[in-house]
């Protein structure tokens, strides 16, 4: 029977130094080899020219070296956002957005193919969950991108297709691999990693004590209001996501993010305000409220530019710390799961069927 290869892109530092002893190479390989996956960002083993070929062949014949083909990329004509939608090594599509900054260029990366939480405003639910991508397919997306555009990035939000506390290790290491000081070493605090609120699992992450930013997608100050836009709040009530949000900040010492998407009719009332700012009281948070991205499937829309500012205002006059998300790229499928729905739709869709899984993790 065939070994299983070793998906080496995803190895620390420390399981790749093992690795080379184990196939009798010198220990200093491992460092070399690292640098050419995370730093140079190979994508092929090829590429590696200091390394011997007999090493090399070593490789080819025990592992995969995980690299993402791009399928195509969107560029915004209004203010350079680029949205790439990458085919994972077996078939599957995930989306990827660069997004240029003043502070630096961010890339928002999907942690899952598809997704199982259901919220009612999001294309990247449509058609479930197919699977959760590996620490280095995450990485890669990163990757794939700097080498594309040639340009530095110093920020990395885990916000696209998927629920990253769902695919709880993997987004573990991910992370390990990203702020490793040995490879991009971009900084805890430059990564934020956005949740719908599974509990347990912000909890856990609290107890990491990393130095990210954690968001969570609230979209509703009342528990009923809650369970209209989000399914998990079915089995994660309010006063349990608040409990585990001052607890994340208590263990970490960093503030949490509150992702309020604001539907027109649905959440935008000064009433709904109120109730935010009542929720939130006494915390240590920001806001960032998101007018919602119109998706075709859902008759959810915008409020209009007054209603917004009104919302915020009520807010501020409440002492909430907030913020009007930026939007960016919404001439280029801005939201989501867009693209990669719309690309499904054009091809043959058995090549890439969605296989949904049920509940959560």
């Amino acid at each position: 029977m065939e070994q299983e290869r070793i998906e080496i892109r995803s190895l620390t530092l420390e399981e790749l130094t093992a690795l080379m002893e184990e196939l009798g190479e010198k220990r200093f390989r491992a460092k070399q080899l690292y640098q050419w996956l995370h730093v140079h960002r190979a994508a092929s083993y090829e590429e590696m020219t200091n390394l011997p070929k007999s090493l090399l062949a070593k490789l080819a014949e025990r592992t995969s070296l995980t690299v993402l083909r791009q399928e195509t990329v969107q560029v915004s004509g209004l203010d350079g956002t680029r949205k790439y939608l990458f085919a994972l090594p077996d078939g599957n599509l995930i989306e990827s957005v660069l997004m240029r900054y003043q502070h630096g260029n961010s890339v928002c990366i999907s942690s899952q193919a598809g997704c199982r939480m259901g919220c009612r405003f999001c294309a990247s639910a449509i058609g479930g969950l197919v699977r959760g991508l590996t620490a280095a397919e995450m990485a890669e997306q990163v990757y794939r991108i700097g080498r594309d555009t040639g340009e530095r990035i110093s920020h990395v939000v885990v916000m696209g297709t998927g629920e990253p506390l769902d695919n709880y290790d993997n987004l573990l290491r991910f992370l390990a691999l990203l702020t490793d000081e040995n490879g991009l070493h971009i900084s805890q605090r430059n990564i934020t990693v956005s949740t719908c609120g599974i509990v347990p699992r912000i909890r856990q992450l609290a107890d990491e004590r990393l130095s990210i930013t954690l968001a969570i997608s609230l979209h509703a100050a009342t528990q009923e209001k809650r369970r209209e836009l989000m399914p998990v709040a079915d089995r994660y009530g309010l006063p349990e996501l608040m409990e585990a949000c001052r607890y994340y900040f208590d263990r970490t010492g960093r503030r949490v993010t509150f992702e309020y998407s604001l539907v027109a009719g649905v959440n935008d009332s000064d009433e709904d305000a109120k109730e935010l700012a009542g929720l939130l009281s006494g915390m240590n948070c920001h806001v960032n409220l998101i007018p919602v991205n119109p998706v075709k499937e859902r008759a959810y829309r915008q409020p209009d530019r007054g209603r917004i500012l009104d919302f915020k205002n009520k807010l501020e006059k409440y002492g909430i710390n907030v913020t009007i998300r930026r939007e960016m790229g919404r001439d280029i499928d801005g939201a989501c799961g867009q693209l990669r729905k719309r690309y499904l739709g054009s091809v043959d869709p058995g090549l890439h069927e969605d296989k949904t899984d049920g509940g959560l993790g």
